[in-house]
């Protein structure tokens, strides 16, 4: 499906409503030259047409953009007159992708609430976030925000154990509406952190999983040995030898640090949106539901000191998962009713 800039601007209106614009405050559209510039234009229109003030400010890519992949960070960085715009709104829409930046941490505690959108028209459109969503998601976040112990498994051979506590409990549900508060559209699911030596066991992702940032399914199993928080190990065939050279090529050994886990609640994402032909940086793929996202790399959104710019999000099909006592996912499924859709 694709939209015309007139259903642009109207989507793009809707969710600016989602974020609670209100006439007169303002609104910052952070982009790079000539990098979805009708996703600026629209974002600014639609601002307008909600009585906002808005501006577009606009960075060149900046350097070292080659190694951080596909996030924007470096087009900001050292910026301090950017910077300073930034904080004095009320909504920042970033099309750059400053997420894991020192450079985002500082606009949000300024009290600018920010919305990451850089997917595809038709997966904003198909995608589009809903109250339920937000109640589902935040029920698994209060979950995780009380929670000490999380272990996951699966048939593969996983069985690995976070001891949580150190790090607050987030959500993505694809708007924000709180100051301070980050979010990403289109999203849908919670997270958090165990502490840096604090997760110990094995990952064993299978067959049809997905490794991000490649954005592709695994083929064959690969086995990853953690102990004290660190990958000590990665084993398998042709995908696990493609990681072990990926994460290695960084130089940095805070590349095997654990990152983030949680679990997706999006009904409505799809597992094969890659089979499918969607692009993006597949939000798609880490939100579907059931799935367990299990994460490595930097943790500095939870408020960790890993700043590593290697990060793979690894969303897992099929596992069960226990918070504490509570049975949240059995072999792919919701359990929790608060959290389950009808039906699922």
């Amino acid at each position: 499906m694709s939209l015309n800039s007139a259903e642009l601007v109207s989507l793009f209106r809707r969710e600016l409503e989602l974020c609670q614009v209100k006439p007169g405050q303002t609104v910052a559209v952070l982009s790079e030259a000539e990098r979805r510039t009708e996703y600026a234009n629209a974002f600014m229109m639609a601002a307008r047409d909600l009585d906002a003030q808005v501006f577009n400010l606009s960075l060149l890519p900046g350097k070292g953009a080659e190694v951080l992949g596909f996030s924007g960070a470096a087009a900001l960085a050292g910026n301090r007159p950017a910077i300073e715009a930034l904080k004095s709104a009320d909504l920042v829409i970033d099309l750059v992708f400053l997420l894991f930046s020192k450079e985002q941490l500082e606009i949000q505690k300024a009290g600018a609430r920010i919305l990451l959108c850089v997917e595809p028209p038709e997966v904003l459109a198909r995608l589009f976030p809903t109250p339920d969503l937000r109640e589902r998601v935040e029920a698994a976040e209060r979950r995780l925000a009380n929670g000490h112990e999380l272990r996951f498994t699966n048939h593969a051979g996983t069985d690995v154990t976070y001891k949580l506590g150190k790090f607050p409990a987030m959500c993505e549900y694809g708007y924000t509406d709180t100051p301070g508060r980050w979010d990403h559209w289109p999203s849908g699911f919670a997270f958090t952190g165990a502490g840096e030596t604090q997760v110990n066991g094995r990952v064993v992702m299978d067959r049809g999983d997905i490794i991000y940032p490649f954005a592709s399914y695994v083929r064959d199993p690969i086995d990853f040995t953690i102990r004290d928080g660190r990958i000590v190990d990665i084993k398998g065939g042709l995908d696990a030898e493609l990681l072990r050279d990926y994460m290695a090529s960084y130089r940095d050994p805070q590349a095997y640090g654990i990152s983030h886990i949680g679990w997706g609640l999006n009904e409505r994402a799809n597992w094969t949106c890659h089979a499918q032909g969607v692009g993006g940086i597949g939000m798609e793929g880490r939100a579907f539901y059931g799935n367990v996202l299990f994460s490595t790399g930097p943790n500095t959104e939870l408020g960790g000191a890993n700043n590593t710019a290697c990060h793979l999000d690894l969303p897992m099909r099929n596992c069960t998962l226990y918070l504490d006592d509570e049975l949240i996912v059995k072999d792919g499924a919701i359990v929790p009713e608060d959290m389950r859709v009808p039906g699922r």
